[in-house]
């Protein structure tokens, strides 16, 4: 069994260990050790199970069979898994965003009264982007044409995504050159299934160059159209305070947690738990109110546009209900734990879920539509009322453990604050990279994993980057680690970061970590470099920005693909296990250098959280001295030769 001190960091997780070691309640942790050794093969990506010849398992060192039965080789296999996993990836994000389009066309056709254009400036300007007349129509009118247009985005048989002329024009010919611009988005997923399947690609660089046009699909098409439309229809996110970590449910409350990725009914959560008539029903069952709060990218949606407080993300999802203060946890889709269900026999938690896409065993399923929305969430807070008139206040024990947190910057909040709200401008964010004084930028995101101490990886590798005066950006579970570190505060930048970067934390009043939002938003960084490329003096492309990327606890299939659209839009990735490859020479090879040859940027695998940052420091300096940029203004921990010379020159 790993010891306690090895499964997290985070005080609050340890606290709730203990109390499942006490009770010999099992979590992730524990059947993660049930798993013993887990397969080499699977883990290598040399189990073939694409046909029913097999499953064959095949080795690159001559200590076993050479080629499956039907002949694929080792590098076939691995990269037509590679392509599989990032073809679920992408239709898991897309799909997230094809169900945001159809609730804005609820919204649009009127057809239920808690949908409406919240984000009409958002919504003014991607009418005016994407060629859709304004003039004499109203919102309805706009927002109706639009969710059209963006929903034939996944449908498309020909042409390329809209939102790939975002793009610098240099990674438009890139994909151009390599065969990477994506198509519809459906397409693109269907013929990467298609192409997978036995007897037909057996060309691993093919594959993997149809991976990375699989995995495009996803950051400029579902991931880029889901955040756009959520910042339409649910109101685009603006800086706000608010709290983290599990001491943010209350004892005296009916305490509701909504965890999944999708924002369609959480965000009517909010308003029904603020309901007059369901408050006073809850304080006449002898409750004081009703809390919301969340867990992981659900949690990360209302956070940023509501300020609801976050209870904890992807590997508290178990110790949260454990707490025995749960009424009701609220379930979507993606990343949730079947093994949910099995703490209604100890506590009195109800898990409820609601997507027609995803039942659970013992759950009550309540299956969402747009239009019955509102009657969904009042049902679905009835019964967290409910179900608090049975909870065991004996069985209560909730961590007095939270911390405070700056959230909702976007690519527009970040241009505002720069440059004022009458002249908004990037200008004062490439100056300072120009200068030295920002060193680069680092998108840190991903999930959490059992394979590493919870939080331990992300907030040793944001630490690092942050002293060495690299700005930090921040989606998903990631961000939420670094928020109950206390990195997500504009106090952070004088406790840990460098001298520039304090400087301009200082100025502009914004932490050195930024939160822009869930999973998906990870589209936001994208759109974000597009116009830092836009505003010049720091490179005409991504892969000319000091910019990097990582994922240092990655788990999910969706944080390959997130992966791959960085790395092809340019973008190099740095994360913490081995993609499943390294059973095949020639895919590592392509995945760690050749793909450069294609899209300017590689990844790297690296389970060292500090090693890890400090390949991506490597990295941006790099880029800075490609763009003849000085070395950083002040003195830095780190600093490596080649640029300790320049210092000196």
């Amino acid at each position: 069994m790993a010891e306690r001190k090895q499964r997290s960091v985070d005080p609050a997780s340890l606290e709730m260990l203990d109390l499942a070691a006490a009770a010999e309640i099992q979590t992730a942790w524990d059947r993660l050790d049930a798993q013993k050794t887990q397969c080499r093969f699977g883990r290598e990506g040399l189990c073939c199970r694409h046909c029913f010849m097999g499953p064959c398992r095949v080795t690159e060192d001559g200590r076993g069979a050479q080629q499956g039965v039907c002949g694929a080789t080792a590098d076939t296999i691995v990269a037509r898994n590679l392509l599989r996993h990032i073809a679920a990836g992408t239709a898991a994000h897309s799909d997230h965003g094809r169900e945001i389009v159809r609730a804005l066309l609820v919204a649009a056709e009127g057809k239920s009264p808690v949908y409406q254009i919240r984000g009409r400036a958002k919504l003014h300007a991607l009418a005016d982007e994407f060629g859709i007349s304004r003039e004499g129509r109203s919102d309805n009118e706009i927002a109706k044409e639009l969710g059209k247009l963006l929903l034939d985005e996944f449908g498309k048989q020909d042409g390329e995504l809209v939102n790939t002329r975002r793009a610098p024009e240099a990674q438009q010919k890139n994909w151009a050159r390599s065969g990477g611009v994506p198509r519809g988005i459906d397409r693109e997923v269907v013929t990467g299934l298609h192409t997978t399947t036995m007897g037909v690609d057996s060309d691993p660089e093919h594959l993997l160059l149809a991976a990375a046009r699989t995995a495009l699909t996803d950051g400029w098409g579902g991931s880029m159209i889901g955040t756009d439309v959520s910042d339409v229809l649910f109101g685009q996110p603006h800086p706000l305070r608010a709290r983290v970590n599990l001491g943010v449910l209350k004892k005296d409350e009916v305490n509701i947690l909504v965890h999944g990725h999708e924002p369609t009914l959480s965000d009517v959560m909010v308003a029904a738990t603020r309901d007059p008539a369901l408050l006073a029903e809850a304080r006449a069952k002898g409750a004081k109110g009703i809390n919301l709060a969340g867990i992981c990218c659900t949690a990360n949606e209302i956070l940023m546009r509501h300020g609801v407080p976050i209870a904890g993300n992807f590997l508290q999802q178990e110790l949260a209900l454990m707490t025995g203060a749960v009424d009701v946890m609220l379930v979507d889709v993606q990343c949730v734990f079947p093994a949910l269900t099995e703490f209604q026999r100890c506590f009195h938690t109800k898990v409820i879920s609601t997507s027609p896409k995803a039942d659970f065993r013992e759950t009550l399923h309540l299956p969402f539509h747009e239009e019955t929305a509102w009657e969904t969430a009042k049902q679905i807070v009835r019964e967290a009322i409910d179900a608090f008139t049975r909870r065991e206040q004996g069985k209560v024990h909730i961590p007095d453990i939270q911390q405070g947190l700056v959230a909702g910057f976007t690519k527009e909040v970040v241009s505002e604050i720069l440059g004022g709200r009458y002249r908004p401008s990037y200008r004062p964010l490439n100056d300072a990279i120009q200068a030295g004084r920002i060193r680069g930028v680092a998108g840190v995101v991903g999930c959490n994993n059992p394979k590493f101490p919870q939080d331990e990886c992300h907030l040793a590798m944001v630490k690092e980057l942050i002293r060495n005066e690299v700005l930090v950006v921040q989606t998903g579970c990631s961000a939420i680690a670094c928020g109950k570190g206390g990195l997500l505060t504009p106090e952070a930048a004088e406790r840990y970061a460098g001298k520039g970067l304090q400087e301009v934390c200082r100025a502009v009043g914004i932490p050195p970590v930024l939160h822009l939002g869930s999973c998906v938003d990870n589209s936001r960084i994208l759109t974000a470099c597009a116009e830092m490329v836009a505003e010049g003096g720091i490179g005409d492309s991504f892969d000319k920005l000091p910019v990097a990327g990582a994922a240092p606890e990655w788990m999910s299939e969706k944080a390959i693909t997130i992966g791959m659209y960085f790395v092809a839009s340019g973008i190099s990735v740095v994360i913490g296990q081995s993609l499943p490859v390294e059973g095949s020479q020639f895919v590592v090879n392509f995945l760690t250098r050749t793909l450069e040859k294609h899209f300017g940027a590689t990844w790297a695998f690296e389970p060292d959280p500090v090693a890890a940052a400090r390949r991506m420091i490597d990295h941006i300096d790099r880029k800075r001295a490609d763009l003849s940029l000085p070395p950083p203004m002040y003195e830095v921990p780190y600093a490596p030769q080649h640029l300790e010379a320049a210092a000196t020159a």
